[in-house]
This record gives structure tokens, C-alpha cells and sequence, in this order.
């Protein structure tokens, strides 16, 4: 059928309009992606860095987590990130420690520098809270409560860069402070960031105990986060540098300096031009490194989670790249040191600094006597948990199948709990009978949420728990002077 002439003279007219129109809003298959997110295009034009970088710990006997953060702020500084965006959360009680054998300095390799020198101390003490975090993460300036005032001022072309270090365990994350960070609440802040419009895409490192739990079944796919963690989702992540072990730290240290993921990805990024390096090819060689030799008897399988597609970027997106690397091109050979036994599990770490500041007290001295007490208050208080929590999975579930519901480990893919809030009562009914859990309670939150798994109620709960417990335990590390965990 032929074409009218006015029909004809409609087209001539709307035809350029049309054309303009293609031209800005080009037609795109689902699977098409912008090339700066495909490929990790390094223009410095193609939004801003943000960094964000958390030691979750407090205490001497906890000096790696802080000296792992130190580290990382000089590689985000060697790489060209300004200090208005990089946010700093440390307790800061390490390098100026009584027991620091070199006051005002950090290290983080046996043989390094000092990595504490013009570290921002952006959120400090106190400051160091799960509320923070969040409203910093959100660019929430009025919901902060002390430090700095800095938070995550990003655009939606921006890049995101999150380093978080410490202890873990299932679904939850410690803090220097009360309560701990749980993974779902950390899920809910990302995807508000992500419904923010505020940024292009982020990369989430995370060292702890049991951290692919973090994001196992919770972090979707679609909000351009990738994330990679020290461990699955069940087993613990590891301490390395540590007094006893090759390489150890200097003699003078009875603490370790680091910890197996977090230096495998610094050690890497410290060495290689990251413009070209790209963080599935970082992933790779930090999953090696912390498998030790494929054996995993002193290290852990490293994660990754969220939007895989993401990991062909080049880390310079994020980090920066320090130019006096620029002729150090990553290879796919490429390796780290790998120490057969050059790590220890990071809940022994601080018994391995307890034992070995009593090993080196003078005899007869004061000091000795008090070393001794803090490790066998150490010592008694891992116990106290443990065997709590037994009596409570026997009382509830009976002698026989009582340790087996509570090690239940759910299929791959599925979060840790049903229901979060549950999880969090049963952390305080558990508080409030038989004290805290510390850092080193954290390991048996599997236990707990597996209790609300079985629609064990709190009135339940409650009543097993006094049983369990006469009393809540002497000491700092049941104590509840400063709050419940959840």
C-alpha cells in the first residue's frame, strides 16, 4: 500500500526529531552495561573515589586490625585518593599503647615501615559505632554522633571502596563498641545507598571470622556491589605475622601484625600498577595465597559475593594506583609468599598474645602475676561461653541431638537466619542470664540463630538460660557495663 503525500511530509518533518532522539537514548540490549563498568575504565573524569575503612577492635592484643586499616589508607594515599575521601574508623588505641615496643609507630609486615604516619583520625573511641558507619555509609551528616563529620558525599558516578577488619562471626560483625554490626542491617544499608542514586558501584573487602555470611544469600546481584571475604561462611579467617611462627614479627612484639587476607590484598596492591590489574585477577591471587598451597590447614576459602560482573574492573576505579608502580604490570604467573604455617586462627590470636606477654614477664614481678590473670581470665571466660551454650542446646533439644542442631549449617546460598530480630533477642536473653559474648562468643551465633531456625520462643530461651547460668561471671569480658552485642 502506497504512502499519502501528506503522510509522506509527516515523516520528512518528524525524521530529524527522531534521529536526535536515537542519538541520546540509543537503544541497548538488557545485557548491555556502560563500558567504565564492563571493563573498569581508569579515566580519572568518570566520577570520584570514596573509601571508607573500619578496624572493628579495640586492645593491644587486637593491634592487626588497626595496623591492617593504617595500611590501606597509605595505599588509597599512594594512589592518588584525597583525605576529604577517605574515611577513617580506628579506636586508636595501638599506637600510642604503654605495651607498643615502638611508641607512635604501626607496623604491618615484620620488615615494614611505619603505616600510622598522617593516618585521618576521622572517627576515634567511642565514635567507632555500628550508627556511624551507617550514617556515614548514607551521607547522613545529622544522624552522626561525634568525629570528624565526614561521610560518603558521593554521586552516581562515583566508586565506593569499603575495608572492614576484625573479629566475626555468623551474621554478625564485631565493634569496638556495643552493639555489633549483623548482617542484615548492613544489607538494608546497602540497598539504601544503592535506591540513593549515589553511586555507580562499590567493592566491599572484608576480614573476619565466618564473613561469607555476611553476604551468603543476602547481597543481591543487581546493585553493582561486588564483595569478597576471608572466609565462607563457616569457618574462621587468620591471623599471620604472629610471635612463634615464620616470618614472626620483631622480637620485641608479642601480638600479630596482620592478618592472611587482608595482607594478601595490600601486599599485592603495594607492589603492582593497578591501572591494569583488575580486581577478579587480585581475587585470584589473594585466594591462593590465603588457601596456603591448597591445603587450607593454616588459612580459609576467600568469597565472593554480589555482582560478579564487576570484577573485570581495574582496581585503580578504587584504590588508585601509586605511580611509582606504573611499569609493574600484573601478569597472570603473578604470585604472594605463601607460609606453610605463617598463620594463626584469628580467635586464638589473643591468647597467643596473652600466653606469650606472661612467657616474657620477669619472673616474681608484678607484671607477671597480672599477665597471668588476664590469661586465665581469657582462658575461663572462652569456657563459660562454651559450655553455656552446650548445656542450653542439650536442655533444649536433648543430650543426644543437641550439638548437632546447633552446628547445623544451612545449604549454600541460604542466609543464616529467618528471622534477624529473633536472632538479636536471643542474643540479649542469652546477655542477660549469662553475660557477654565478647568477640569471642561471636563464634556461636550459628548456634543461636538455629535455635530461632527451630522456633525456640524467648520465654523458652530465657528459662534455659537461667538454668544454664547461676550467675553472670566476674570479669571484663562477661560484663554488661557497656551493653548487649545485639
Amino acid at each position: 500500500m502506497g504512502r499519502s503525500p501528506a503522510g509522506s511530509l509527516l515523516l520528512l518533518l518528524l525524521l530529524p526529531l527522531l534521529l536526535a532522539h536515537a542519538i541520546r537514548n540509543p537503544i541497548r540490549l538488557p545485557s548491555d552495561r556502560p563500558a567504565d563498568l564492563r571493563i573498569g575504565r581508569d579515566d580519572d573524569a568518570v566520577g570520584a573515589k570514596w573509601a571508607v575503612l573500619i578496624a572493628g577492635s579495640r586492645g593491644f592484643y587486637n593491634y592487626r586490625h588497626q595496623a591492617d586499616i593504617c595500611h590501606a589508607y597509605q595505599i588509597m594515599k599512594n594512589g592518588g585518593l584525597k583525605d576529604e575521601n577517605i574515611i577513617i574508623f580506628m579506636y586508636d588505641d595501638i599506637a600510642k599503647h604503654v605495651e607498643n615496643p615502638r611508641p607512635g609507630i604501626i607496623i604491618n609486615h615484620p620488615e615494614g615501615g611505619d603505616v600510622y604516619a598522617g593516618v585521618p583520625k576521622d572517627y576515634v573511641g567511642d565514635d567507632v559505632n555500628v550508627n556511624n558507619f551507617f550514617a556515614v555509609l548514607l551521607g547522613n551528616r545529622t544522624a552522626l554522633t561525634g568525629g570528624s563529620g565526614k561521610v560518603v558525599d558521593s554521586g552516581p558516578n562515583d566508586h565506593i571502596f569499603i575495608f572492614y577488619s576484625d573479629h566475626g562471626g555468623p551474621g554478625v560483625l564485631g565493634m569496638p563498641t556495643f552493639p555489633y554490626l549483623y548482617a542484615d542491617d548492613l544489607i538494608d544499608v546497602l540497598k539504601k545507598k544503592h535506591a540513593s542514586g549515589t553511586y555507580r558501584s562499590m567493592v566491599f573487602y572484608l576480614e573476619a571470622c565466618e564473613s561469607g555470611s555476611i553476604f551468603e544469600g543476602l547481597l543481591p546481584e543487581d546493585i553493582n556491589i561486588y564483595a569478597t571475604t576471608a572466609s565462607n561462611a563457616y569457618e574462621s579467617s587468620w591471623g599471620t605475622y604472629c610471635p612463634g611462627q615464620h616470618p614472626s614479627p620483631p622480637p620485641e612484639f608479642y601480638t600479630c601484625l596482620g592478618d592472611l587476607y587482608s595482607v594478601a590484598w595490600m601486599e599485592d596492591s603495594d607492589k603492582h600498577n593497578l591501572r591494569t590489574e583488575t580486581l577478579k585477577q587480585q581475587y585470584q591471587l589473594v585466594k591462593t595465597r590465603t588457601a596456603v598451597n591448597d591445603t587450607y590447614l593454616f588459612g580459609s576459602h576467600v568469597m565472593e559475593y554480589g555482582e560478579l560482573e564487576l570484577n573485570m574492573q581495574n582496581l585503580f576505579l578504587y584504590v588508585g594506583s601509586n605511580p611509582a608502580n606504573e611499569n609493574a604490570t600484573f601478569i597472570d604467573d603473578n604470585s604472594l609468599s605463601s607460609f606453610s604455617n605463617a598463620a594463626v586462627n584469628q580467635r586464638d590470636a589473643d591468647l597467643i598474645y596473652f600466653w606469650h606477654k606472661y612467657q616474657k614477664a620477669r619472673e616474681g614481678s608484678s607484671h607477671k602475676r597480672n599477665a597471668q590473670k588476664e590469661l586465665l581470665e581469657v582462658i575461663s571466660h572462652r569456657l563459660h561461653i562454651d559450655n553455656s551454650i552446650e548445656f542450653i542446646g542439650k536442655l533444649l533439644f536433648g543430650s543426644k541431638q543437641g550439638s548437632e542442631v546447633l552446628k547445623t549449617v544451612r545449604p549454600a546460598g541460604q542466609p543464616l537466619v529467618d528471622d534477624w530480630s529473633c536472632l538479636k533477642s536471643m542474643v540479649r536473653t542469652f546477655e542477660a542470664r549469662c553475660g557477654s559474648l565478647s568477640q569471642y562468643g561471636m563464634k556461636h551465633m550459628r548456634s543461636l540463630a538455629n535455635i530461632c531456625n527451630a522456633g525456640i520462643s524467648k520465654e523458652m530461651m530465657a528459662e534455659v538460660s537461667a538454668e544454664a547460668c547461676i550467675s553472670i561471671p566476674a570479669g571484663q569480658w562477661s560484663s554488661l557495663q557497656k551493653g548487649f552485642s545485639a
